[in-house]
C-alpha cells in the first residue's frame, strides 16, 4: 500500500509540475467528473473593459463588423429598410412630444430627443391626425356658427381632408427637404457647423407641429380673437423649438445668412398656421344666402340663357 500511494504522490506532483509550466492547460476536477472543462490561466488584462462593453450592450461580433464595414443594410426598395425607421417605443414618443411642448432655453431638440433613434412613427401619424383634427373641426366649426339660421344648409365639405393633407404633409416633407439640402450646401463653405441628417429634421418637424393638434380642437370655438389668441400661442411654441433646434446648426456661418436662415424657418412656420386658420375656420361660406339671393355662378348662368 505505501508503494501506491508513492505512486499517487508523484503522479499528482507531476501533474502539478506540468500546469506550472504550461498554465493554458485543461483540467478537469476530480470532484466531479461531469463538470465542464476550464482553461487556468493568469489573471485577465482586460476583465475590466469586457464587463464595461457588456454593461453597455457592447458585442465583439457587432464591434468587428462595424469596423471593418461588413454591417449588413436592407436595400431601400425592401419593406425591411423601412422598418428601422419606425422602430421606435411608445415611451420615447411621449417624452419627444413632452419635449415639443416644453422647449427647454439652451438645450438642443436632436441631441435631446432625437440623435439617440429617429423615427418616423411619430410624425407621420401626427402629421395624420393633424390632418383629421383640422377638417373636422373646420367643418363643425362653419356648422356652429351658422347654427340656427334657417336659410343654411349644412353640407360637409369633404375636400377639406385633402386640402389639409396635400398641405401638411408637403409642409412637413418639402421644407425639410429644402432645408437639409441647404444646411449641406453651407457646410461645404463653412466648416464646423453643426449637421443634421434629413431624417433628424423631418423628426423636428413632425414633433413640431404636435401643438397645432389640440389647437385646432380649439378653433371650433366661434370667437376670432380666440382662434387668433390660440395660434399665437401654438406659434410660439413650436416656433422656438424650430430656432433654438437649427440655430446651432448656422450660427457658425455669416451672421446674415444665420439669421436670414432662421428667420425664413419661422415665417413659413407662421405661413402654415396662419394659412390653416384663414382657409379652414375663416373662409365665407355661400350656403346661409338669404332667399331670393342668387351665387355668382347662378346670376351668370341665368343671365346665359335668358
Amino acid at each position: 500500500m505505501a508503494a501506491v500511494d508513492d505512486l499517487q504522490f508523484e503522479e499528482f506532483a507531476d501533474t502539478a509540475t506540468s500546469l506550472a509550466a504550461n498554465a493554458d492547460a485543461t483540467t478537469i476536477s476530480i470532484e466531479d467528473p461531469g463538470e465542464t472543462p476550464k482553461r487556468q490561466s493568469g489573471p485577465s488584462r482586460g476583465s475590466g473593459r469586457e464587463e464595461d462593453d457588456e454593461l453597455l450592450g457592447n458585442d465583439d461580433s457587432d464591434k468587428t463588423e462595424l469596423l471593418a464595414g461588413q454591417k449588413k443594410s436592407s436595400p431601400f426598395w425592401t419593406f425591411e429598410y423601412y422598418q428601422t425607421f419606425f422602430d421606435v417605443d411608445t415611451y420615447q414618443v411621449f417624452d419627444r412630444i413632452k419635449g415639443s411642448l416644453l422647449p427647454i432655453p439652451g438645450k438642443n431638440f436632436v441631441r435631446l430627443y432625437i440623435r439617440s433613434n429617429p423615427d418616423l412613427y411619430g410624425p407621420f401619424w401626427i402629421c395624420a391626425t393633424l390632418v383629421f383634427a383640422i377638417a373636422i373641426s373646420g367643418n363643425l366649426s362653419n356648422f356652429l356658427i351658422h347654427l340656427g339660421e334657417k336659410t343654411y344648409h349644412y353640407v360637409p365639405e369633404f375636400r377639406k381632408v385633402s386640402i389639409a393633407a396635400t398641405v401638411i404633409y408637403a409642409y412637413a416633407w418639402l421644407v425639410p427637404l429644402a432645408l437639409w439640402g441647404f444646411l449641406v450646401w453651407r457646410n461645404s463653405k463653412v466648416m464646423n457647423i453643426v449637421s443634421y441628417s434629413f431624417l433628424e429634421i423631418v423628426c423636428v418637424y413632425g414633433y413640431s407641429l404636435f401643438i397645432y393638434i389640440p389647437t385646432a380642437i380649439l378653433w371650433i370655438i366661434p370667437q376670432k380673437a380666440v382662434r387668433w389668441i390660440l395660434v399665437m400661442i401654438a406659434l410660439g411654441i413650436s416656433g422656438s423649438v424650430l430656432a433654438m433646434t437649427f440655430w446651432p446648426a448656422v450660427r457658425e456661418d455669416n451672421r446674415r445668412v444665420a439669421l436670414a436662415t432662421i428667420v425664413t424657418i419661422v415665417l413659413l412656420h407662421m405661413l402654415l398656421s396662419v394659412g390653416c386658420l384663414a382657409y379652414f375656420f375663416d373662409a365665407p361660406e355661400m350656403d346661409h344666402l338669404p332667399p331670393g339671393t342668387a351665387a355668382p355662378n347662378q346670376t351668370v348662368i341665368a343671365a346665359k340663357y335668358s
